[in-house]
């Protein structure tokens, strides 16, 4: 399949978002082995802020975003100069005649950041281990432990303060594809899902077999058991005439 679309018979649109004194704009579009490079330019004087970034085409009207499109789209896209990459053929499949762009972003502001899960983590059944992030709002916010899609324990209406003592439940299977999950309680649509997470046991198995035989030659020794070092037997006395 071939893109009928070439780059003489496109019509750019370019469409320049202004909000809160900011500032986003196309710079370059180009077709490039059957995929389409969009170059636009986010003008914010503070680096530090984030926006969602969605592009939408006259296909649909502008009706909703495209899908296949990968790179600086999203949320947490930074001021800047940014790319995206759209999969044309995927989308559209043989199309033909005009295409418009137009790039619509908003600053984003997360309901929560995550602060110690930069990499994966492991905690014991049936102990306690602090959840902490940085609060985007004051929702409170709905935080439940999941394995593969089930959800296996949590609570409801947390203050969205920053930090949370989850109390793993003692019955959890040792292993990983645990994740946390914490949702916005006003808005069940936004949540975010920790890195993957791994419950070990309370005592490692390994040191509870070395446990369990030292307590199991305890009892053999002090009800009489031959150890190696058994006292001698008393000295057989002479019989009386």
């Amino acid at each position: 399949m071939r893109l009928r679309v070439s780059l003489a018979l496109v019509a750019f649109a370019v469409t320049g978002i202004s909000s809160f004194a900011q500032d986003i704009r196309i710079t370059s579009m180009e077709l490039r082995d059957q995929k389409f490079i969009i170059q636009y330019f986010i003008d914010d004087s503070n680096p530090n802020n984030e926006y969602k970034v969605s592009i939408y085409t006259n296909t649909n009207n502008y009706s909703a975003p495209i899908t296949r499109v990968e790179g600086a789209v999203g949320e947490e896209v930074k001021p800047g100069l940014n790319t995206a990459i759209w999969n044309i053929l995927d989308e559209l499949g043989e199309y033909q005649g005009p295409l418009s762009i137009e790039i619509r972003a908003s600053v984003f502001i997360p309901f929560i950041r995550l602060r110690n899960f930069n990499e994966p983590l492991a905690f014991k059944r049936g102990k306690s281990g602090i959840i902490e992030w940085k609060p985007g709002n004051t929702n409170p916010v709905h935080i439940e432990l999941y394995r593969e899609g089930t959800r296996l324990q949590g609570e409801l209406n947390n203050p969205n303060n920053g930090s949370y003592t989850f109390n793993f439940n003692s019955d959890l299977k040792p292993g990983a594809d645990y994740r946390i999950k914490i949702t916005d309680s006003r808005s069940p649509d936004t949540f975010i899902y920790t890195s993957e997470i791994r419950i070990k046991r309370k005592t490692p198995g390994v040191l509870k077999g070395i446990l369990g035989a030292g307590i199991g030659f305890a009892i053999y020794t002090f009800l009489g058991g031959d150890t190696g070092n058994s006292l001698p037997d008393p000295p057989i006395l002479p019989l009386l005439n």
